[in-house]
């Protein structure tokens, strides 16, 4: 009872303190914080015949409606081999005569079972001597920059789009090329180590030999398997596949940092089928313009989604800290403490929101089913969720379930390094599909939706019916306008989100700059004929305000100190006046 009177007190006095010291004054008014220069959602950059359904050198190439979509050119040469197009299509490509070659139809099926892939090591955003920028540049948001390692294809040409540009030509980009083969085929994978710190490739969940018919290691893996391959040098990864499903390759080196830079990819190997062509690279995931003769006998269309995440401080610090591969190596490895690492940026195919729905949509037709392959390239665990549907999970890391395990769920779990299939329906039946529309997807691990903290970004991607996209592929949006996203003030935390919602901007931000007039009581006011004589009201001032305060607090203060005190003494007085 006594600590119940003592807080009652305590509180009261308090709270007429506060009151008494607060300054009554109107708010100031809201600011216009300019968000500055907007991008185009979508430029005219972009050949609007690459959108366009086409044959080049007898290879079907499915239409796209992205704003950004592939080089056909390139997806020509995925699917015949460098060595097995024209030489007018080669040369609309960037890529070397011998990226992709493919021989010997072995089994007399009507398709080659010898392929060679070829892959450099590239870095994005990285450090130069000469500049102080960040050179061979690749934004996942506007004015978003960490530095990269990734797996691409063997090209001819100059890693920038021109010696005037330092943007990366388009075969040089997040996430690491998809790769695409035949069951049973056999498959040489050349690593060519065009970069300044020594890496491997592990193929994880791919039947592969531990040894090859050399005696060379063939895991990737240098504590156990084969030294790794040191800058300049080459080495050459044989397998035959037996088993058809969604993979995945990495480095293995340092892997808890190599990987997270970037030095990992989708695997897929198809089922084997007659005349069966597969898009043996898919560079930067996404949509697969020419699916196996497998894929193709159940689905209207067929996506790469890969999911990654980047600390700042590994992507933007360490790995920029030096222009010697020394101190890189000593900063990275010695240094840097990936368990205490946090990611800042969240991708999916190598961008983040609104970057995503120039190249990572999905497109839905009304009763067609979609084939997804999902990769969870983050270090943490990932849940993905597609609005306005639940897909279902038709094989766990390349296993098929079989048709009576297939799950139907609208989030779907996944921890790193694992894969699912996802069989998306555009049944309209409450279930498989809510409907025409467009809805968003994400990974609903909620920091997952933001780039540096700042929403809503990070992942997010759109699922859109072809009603809704125009002839750039851009969606026809019911909801707020998208120019803030393309600005790079916005994701420097720049803008309030809300500011235009209203024409008073009620939740924008206040300008405490302005001059306006503070209210001067905080009452109001009282007819002189009710006043009498009672003297006019003094304002207070700031200074008797904080006094008062001041005395208020004191005297709380007084009073919890000495509470024993003065409660024994009231004790003696009530005991007297008995």
């Amino acid at each position: 009872m006594r600590k119940n009177l003592l807080t009652v007190i305590g509180s009261t006095v308090l709270l007429l303190a506060h009151l008494e010291g607060q300054a009554a004054t109107d708010l100031p008014p809201s600011v216009k914080v300019d968000v500055g220069p907007s991008e185009d959602v979508c430029s005219n950059f972009t050949d609007p015949e690459w959108r366009k359904e086409q044959v080049i050198d007898g290879v079907a190439i499915q239409e796209s409606k992205l704003c950004n979509p592939d080089n056909p050119a390139d997806i020509a040469a995925f699917v015949k081999g460098t060595n097995n197009i024209s030489m007018e299509t080669l040369m609309q490509t960037q890529l070397a005569a011998d990226a992709v070659t493919m021989s010997d139809d072995v089994d007399g099926d009507g398709d080659p079972d010898k392929i060679i892939i070829k892959l450099e090591i590239v870095e994005l955003n990285g450090r130069s001597p000469d500049v102080k920028s960040p050179i061979t540049t690749f934004d996942i948001a506007p004015g978003i920059q960490p530095t990269f390692w990734v797996f691409a294809p063997k090209t001819r040409d100059m890693s920038t789009l021109s010696i005037y540009e330092s943007i990366a030509n388009p075969l040089l980009r997040v996430p690491s090329p998809v790769i695409r083969v035949e069951q049973d085929d056999t498959v040489w994978i050349v690593l060519e180590n065009t970069h300044y710190l020594p890496h491997s490739i592990h193929l994880h969940g791919i039947d592969h030999p531990f040894m090859d018919k050399g005696g060379n290691g063939n895991d990737g893996v240098g504590q156990t398997s084969n030294m790794d391959t040191m800058p300049g040098q080459t080495k050459t990864y044989v397998i035959k596949p037996r088993q058809p499903g969604t993979m995945y390759y990495h480095c293995h080196v340092q892997p808890h940092t190599h990987i997270p830079m970037g030095l990992q990819g989708i695997f897929v190997v198809e089922e084997n089928r007659p005349n069966n062509w597969p898009q043996t690279l898919n560079v930067g995931a996404g949509q697969v313009r020419h699916s196996s003769v497998a894929v193709s006998e159940k689905y209207a269309k067929e996506y790469d989604l890969h999911y990654q995440s980047a600390d700042k401080e590994l992507h933007e610090v360490v790995a920029r800290s030096a222009n010697d591969p020394r101190l890189i190596a000593k900063h990275m490895n010695m240094e840097y403490d990936s368990t205490e690492a946090t990611d800042d940026y969240f991708m999916l195919n190598g961008r983040s929101f609104p970057y995503t729905i120039r190249e990572s949509l999905i497109e839905m037709d009304k009763d067609k089913l979609v084939k997804l392959r999902v990769l969870n390239g983050h270090t943490e665990s990932l849940a993905l969720h597609i609005h306005g549907h639940k897909p279902t999970i038709t094989h766990y890391d390349g296993v098929d379930n079989g048709a009576g395990s297939y799950i139907q769920r609208d989030v779907h779990g996944m921890e790193p390094a694992q894969r699912i299939d996802l069989e998306l329906s555009g049944v309209d039946d409450g279930l498989h599909s809510f409907g025409q529309g467009i809805w968003m997807f994400h990974d609903h691990v909620e920091k997952s939706f933001t780039t540096n903290g700042v929403g809503e970004g990070g992942d997010i991607s759109l699922a859109v019916y072809k009603e809704f996209l125009d002839d750039k592929g851009i969606p026809t949006l019911h909801g707020m306008s998208l120019a803030p996203y393309f600005t790079k003030n916005y994701w420097r935390a720049g803008y309030p989100v809300w500011q235009d919602y209203d024409a008073w901007r009620s939740l924008g931000l206040p300008d405490i700059k302005a001059e306006y007039q503070p209210s001067k009581v905080a009452v109001q006011p009282v007819a002189k004929a009710m006043l009498g004589s009672t003297p006019a009201p003094v304002e207070s001032s700031a200074f008797s305000n904080l006094f008062f305060g001041l005395l208020m607090g004191l005297f709380s203060y007084t009073l919890v100190v000495k509470r024993q005190v003065l409660i024994d003494h009231a004790r003696k007085l009530i005991k007297n006046q008995r």
